[in-house]
């Protein structure tokens, strides 16, 4: 049996190479960028008007002559002469032989004739060709997320396609007898089966949609035989229960009999004690325990961090923080503890109901408090380690 910390750096160390992909821009909302993105335009492409009013060329009085209209989108291209005017919409392309806009509520216009309120600088009102980026330059460096202003941001510059890392397919793998789907009545002996739906959850909430899932009896053969399946249609396996030492536990034994090199198996921790992390080429596997609870905090404390990874996603997320205990706090534990916990105020509460079989407490929390194993009091506005979920 390893510690939290062993067993981080175990699978740290192992990480499968990431992979580059090719999508169309919508495709890849939330994926983060392989390459660097190369502006082929200006932006503006053209000297733009920043609101309703009029083009300008300045003159020394503050009277003008209007010759006409320019909407955003017309193409057509008008010569201002020194003293005339010309109405303008926001958007629409300044003309070239224009050197301001002053907008419409300080101006006073009769028939065709305009007159200024007050004077006027310059370049006023007028965004510059390539203000917001130049041609050639970069519009976002690789690894940046492409979250819904940056997929705007691009499709503005004209792009349609973008290079980003490609986000792992995951298997889940389900086993045991005792097992039914929510759907069917509940025979006794029978609960209903939720972990494969809770991890998938996770997932789709951690931004990764390949998931694939495979159901199996406690059987050797029918074990292996699916383990074997997942791999070969998925990049990263969670295998769910079958992990322990019961008569009917087989998931340790079908991963040896497939070659799975184990990087580690039992960690010295609580819940999650029988995690088993293995490794067959570039392929990681992660036989999580059976309790929904422990299941899901091995998800996030060793899954979520390598599957970001892998995507070229940092772990801020991910980091571990410190924080203040909102009241007194007993520890007496041989192992590691990851208590479900509030997160309010800058300050956190643990939560009750703390066994690996629950999952009540944790669908109010909003992360995990690490403790070390042993015997120690906390007291109020002690320093503990959170991982947010």
């Amino acid at each position: 049996m390893i510690s939290v910390k062993d067993a981080v750096s175990i699978v740290n160390s192992n990480i499968p190479p990431s992979k580059e992909t090719e999508l169309p821009l919508l495709e890849a909302l939330n994926f983060c960028l392989a390459k660097d993105v190369i502006s082929e335009i200006n932006m503006p492409p053209f000297r733009q008007s920043a609101m309703d009013g009029f083009a300008l060329n300045i003159h020394e009085s503050l009277v003008y002559y209007l010759i006409g209209e320019i909407k955003a989108g017309d193409s057509h291209k008008i010569e201002l002469k020194s003293g005339e005017a010309i109405k303008i919409f926001t958007g629409a392309a300044v003309p070239d032989s224009a050197n301001a806009v002053m907008q419409i509520e300080k101006t006073v216009l009769t028939n065709e004739i305009l007159e200024l309120k007050e004077p006027i600088l310059l370049e006023t009102n007028i965004r510059p060709l390539g203000e917001q980026i130049k041609k050639n330059e970069i519009a976002l460096s690789k690894n940046n997320i492409l979250n819904a202003a940056a997929i705007g941001f691009l499709a503005g510059l004209g792009i349609t396609k973008v290079s980003v890392y490609k986000k792992p397919s995951v298997g889940i793998l389900v086993t045991g007898n005792e097992l039914v789907k929510p759907r069917n009545d509940l025979e006794y002996g029978k609960i209903y089966e939720s972990n494969s739906i809770m991890l998938q959850a996770a997932l789709l909430d951690s931004g990764f949609k390949n998931i694939n899932t495979y159901n199996v009896d406690d059987d050797f053969l029918n074990t292996k035989n699916s383990i074997e399946k997942a791999l070969t249609e998925n990049d990263i396996i969670l295998i769910s229960g079958g992990i322990s030492v019961g008569d009917y536990d087989f998931v340790e034994a079908a991963l040896a009999e497939l070659k799975v090199e184990t990087l580690f198996y039992k960690v010295n921790q609580k819940p999650g004690k029988p995690l088993l992390a293995g490794k067959i080429e570039d392929k990681l596997i992660f036989a999580l325990p059976g309790n929904p609870a422990a299941s899901l905090t091995c998800y996030y404390i060793y899954v979520k961090p390598i599957l970001n990874q892998i995507s070229g996603i940092s772990n801020k997320e991910n980091a571990v923080l410190q924080k203040q205990l909102s009241h007194d706090f007993a520890v007496n534990n041989t192992r590691s503890q990851f208590l479900k916990a509030n997160f309010i105020d800058n300050e956190i509460s643990v939560l009750s109901h703390q066994a690996s079989s629950m999952l009540n407490t944790f669908a109010l929390s909003n992360c995990l408090i690490h403790l070390p194993e042993g015997n120690y009091e906390l007291k109020k506005g002690s320093k503990v380690s959170i991982y947010l979920i």
